[in-house]
């Protein structure tokens, strides 16, 4: 028998785990006025099914949103306004600097986070990354945590999967910076915000406690809740245009709507424009 038959399932095991262990707490990902929207697109949204969204909607350069009906919006529909194109900008800032933070562990070949818990870092898969279970993010106490997932590729979760938070997470402060498109499961519970290149699907019965932001590509929703989350020292200005047609910066935008489970670290905001 050759004593080196296994050596290959070895090397599978060994690719899936992370390289390096995160060592420090990164800084927040500053969203500017894009904060402010629960879905943001750059080529439309298509809602099926009811679905309540807290926060501003919005999508440019493609205006189109298709199904608005079955939306329940606490906030305002901007649509391919001033206020969605200034968001877009920020929304384009804000996605490379999470794309260009330095990782603090990586993985290849496609990972799946399923059954980890991480505490605060910056998490990195140049192809993909995946979820088909539990992920679990510890603060470990620290109001200041962040996490910061880089996939070079796609985010995909599987059903009924779910982002844990613990010991003081918060969901405003978890960012999935995703190079192509992400795909929930059915009714996955999502946390965090997802700044995705391209598309962005939520199929039956997700939830996201945290944004739905795409660049390029369309937001799909079909019977969905999106809750805005929003940690009291990030929330942006808001611009909206004058009567004649010039731009008035505002002041944050800061109402809390209270805990809304996860360890009581969901919160509520809506933008007040």
């Amino acid at each position: 028998m050759n004593k080196f038959r296994s050596f290959p399932s070895v090397l599978a095991l060994a690719a899936m785990l992370p390289l390096q262990w995160a060592s420090a707490t990164p800084t927040t990902v500053e969203l500017g006025t894009a904060g402010n929207f629960a879905v943001l697109s750059g080529a439309g949204i298509t809602v099926t099914g009811p679905t309540a969204i807290t926060g501003h909607i919005g999508t440019y350069p493609t205006p189109a949103i298709t199904g608005i009906g079955n939306i329940t919006l606490t906030g305002t529909n901007h649509a391919d306004d001033a206020v969605t194109q200034i968001a877009k900008a920020d929304l384009l800032t804000a996605y490379y600097n999470a794309a260009g933070r330095p990782f603090d562990a990586t993985y290849v070949g496609g990972f799946d986070l399923v059954g980890l818990t991480l505490t605060s870092g910056v998490y990195h898969d140049a192809s993909s990354l995946a979820l088909s279970g539990t992920l679990t993010l510890d603060a470990q106490n620290n109001a200041d945590a962040v996490w910061i997932f880089q996939s070079g590729s796609t985010l995909i979760t599987a059903s009924d999967s779910y982002v844990n938070l613990i010991n003081g997470a918060m969901a405003c402060n978890v960012f999935w910076q995703v190079g192509s498109s992400a795909t929930l499961g059915t009714n996955s519970d999502f946390t965090g915000n997802i700044l995705a290149l391209t598309s962005i699907t939520l199929t039956t019965g997700a939830s996201v406690d945290g944004r739905v932001l795409a660049l390029n590509g369309a937001v799909t929703l079909d019977t969905n809740n999106v809750t805005l989350a929003d940690c009291s020292h990030d929330t942006a200005p808001v611009y909206v245009p004058e009567s004649g047609g010039t731009l008035l910066l505002l002041g944050s935008a800061v109402l809390g709507l209270g805990v809304l489970g996860k360890q009581g670290s969901r919160r509520a905001f809506v933008p007040t424009v």
